[in-house]
């Protein structure tokens, strides 16, 4: 059913929470006097890559950054500070990046579209393309849209995993596991791309993986 209106939006609202209510009496109360999640979730701010519902977890079960093409780069404090708050504070266990296959952002990277303002922000995923070039030039057209998305996904759980807070974070032996997902518009499943890093320890070995792991990899 298509929304239509802003009034629609405030009756789904009102009868969501009704039945939410009536199925699980208390559950609002509960959920606002705590969030502790164990998971965050950074991925593209695509409306059709929902967080909650792709993985099947609850309202105050993970939390969430979102921008174009889930990147993230040193000079961003908006998502720097979320993984902040999210490593530090709310001791999340899990740091998933996900991206998603037919993203936008990376296809106007891959293909040097324009887009306007967002074009310099898309700059960051150009930058992944020109690193892997020789592996994308490999694959045949039809893949390479795909195999970015993944390769770009792969790259920023390396930034993360370069950052202060993450370095300061392992340093104090917390246990935060970084991941690099990708996730599927027509199917609805995430494809682990074997970008697994519980620590920094073993993180170029994890790194050649990941890429391998899209350089060879069957195709549909």
């Amino acid at each position: 059913m298509t929304t239509t209106s802003i009034d629609e939006l405030f009756a789904h609202n009102r009868a969501w929470a009704a039945q939410v209510e009536h199925d699980r009496p208390g559950f609002f109360t509960g959920l606002m006097s705590q969030q502790k999640p164990r998971y965050m979730w950074i991925g593209c701010s695509d409306s059709r890559v929902p967080a909650n519902q792709i993985t099947g977890l609850e309202p105050g079960e993970i939390f969430v950054h979102r921008n174009v093409a889930n990147v993230v780069v040193p000079s961003d404090l908006n998502c720097l500070s979320t993984i902040q708050y999210a490593v530090d504070q709310l001791h999340v266990e899990h740091l998933m990046v996900v991206g998603h296959y037919g993203c936008g952002g990376v296809l106007a990277a891959l293909n040097d579209l324009r887009m306007g303002l967002v074009d310099n922000w898309i700059r960051h995923v150009k930058d992944v393309r020109d690193k892997h070039r020789e592996l994308l030039e490999s694959l045949p057209v039809a893949w390479r849209h795909d195999a970015l998305c993944e390769l770009n996904s792969i790259e920023q759980v390396m930034n993360i995993s370069q950052s202060t807070v993450m370095q300061d974070a392992w340093a104090r032996g917390q246990k935060v596991t970084l991941h690099g997902w990708c996730y599927g518009l027509k199917d609805g499943l995430i494809n682990n791309l074997q970008m697994t890093l519980p620590g920094v320890e073993g993180a170029d070995k994890a790194y050649k993986q990941a890429v391998a792991y899209v350089a060879s990899r069957e195709r549909s």
